[in-house]
């Protein structure tokens, strides 16, 4: 079965790998990813997609491609004549390309469906708390993330888990879902479903504006929060009118006149960073100052023990 494969970042290589595994079912006759670009900085020299990289070391052939909707791509895709299209981590097609494929297109999206549709369901699902997450193989159709559901696998969050590790793991699992979807499809014993709506929910893009941590939430949802956001791009606060990234906390107790203090406040004991939120205190364990380098709290404690008692997160 002649396959091309669609993705860019980290999260596709599973996939890619585990389909050029099963080189006795399966050929893959092009991949297609995002164009070279800096990747630590605008300055910075280009290097590739991690998928190309992947896809140069299995020696396949590759596309990179800047505008789906330019016909020339659809043309592109349409003289490798693919049974089916694999999509992870990719861009929205139109459906002058992913109608190419003879025996259908399908996504691997990182959540249980109709779930956290959208760009960054991974970090929404921990962000809203959730126990249990996994990932969904479903055709692709014109509406984003609403088509047929062919497999899904789901799997327990770890209460400590943050977005990049959860990301890792989604993507070995993904990689098996996606390997048995397509052994279905070449066996005609695809039985696919269609998603509930009334279960649907979102998950946005991430900005600015919805990554900054808001101290009047309870514990329990800012530690979700940073979690969700971390490695990258980071849950964000003020302190003294600069930003500062938190990549990882935990439930604190203090047993204190300070119990009831503000939310943000900003308090060190015993040599450990904490943070007031609306029902009780978060101990911040590694954070980035703007204009400094990432560090565990308890060196960042160090430097402004005198004033914490008068300082603020806002």
């Amino acid at each position: 079965m002649r396959i091309i494969f669609m993705g860019t970042p980290e999260f596709a290589v599973p996939s890619l790998q585990a389909i050029a595994a099963e080189k006795s079912a399966f050929e893959i006759v092009l991949v297609v990813t995002g164009k070279d670009k800096p990747r630590k900085s605008k300055h910075a020299a280009v290097e590739p997609s991690p998928v190309k990289q992947a896809a140069l070391a299995l020696e396949l052939p590759v596309h990179e491609v800047d505008d789906v909707k330019d016909p020339a791509f659809a043309a592109t895709v349409a003289a490798y004549r693919p049974d089916v299209i694999v999509v992870a981590a990719f861009r929205i097609l139109p459906p002058a390309v992913y109608e190419q494929a003879h025996f259908g297109s399908f996504n691997l999206h990182a959540s249980l469906l109709p779930a956290y549709r959208g760009a960054a369901p991974i970090n929404w699902s921990l962000i809203k708390g959730d126990r249990e997450t996994g990932v969904t193989t479903f055709f692709l159709q014109q509406r984003v993330d609403t088509g047929t559901i062919i497999l899904q696998e789901k799997t327990a969050i770890e209460p400590d888990e943050n977005a990049a590790d959860l990301a890792c793991r989604l993507s070995e699992i993904g990689a098996r879902v996606v390997v048995s979807t397509l052994h279905l499809i070449a066996s005609g014993a695809v039985d696919v479903s269609d998603q509930n709506e009334s279960l649907a929910s979102r998950a946005p893009k991430l900005t600015r504006d919805n990554t900054r941590i808001d101290w009047a939430q309870p514990v329990a949802a800012i530690h979700d929060f940073i979690r969700g956001l971390a490695i990258k791009p980071a849950a964000w606060t003020t302190f003294q009118g600069k930003t500062m990234k938190i990549f990882r906390a935990t439930p604190g107790v203090l047993f204190s006149e300070d119990a009831s203090a503000s939310s943000g406040r900003v308090l060190v004991n015993q040599g450990r960073l904490y943070a007031a939120c609306s029902d009780g205190w978060l101990e911040l364990l590694s954070l980035q100052l703007e204009g400094k380098k990432y560090m565990e709290a308890s060196e960042f404690a160090r430097g402004f023990r005198q004033s914490a008692g008068n300082s603020l997160f806002v």
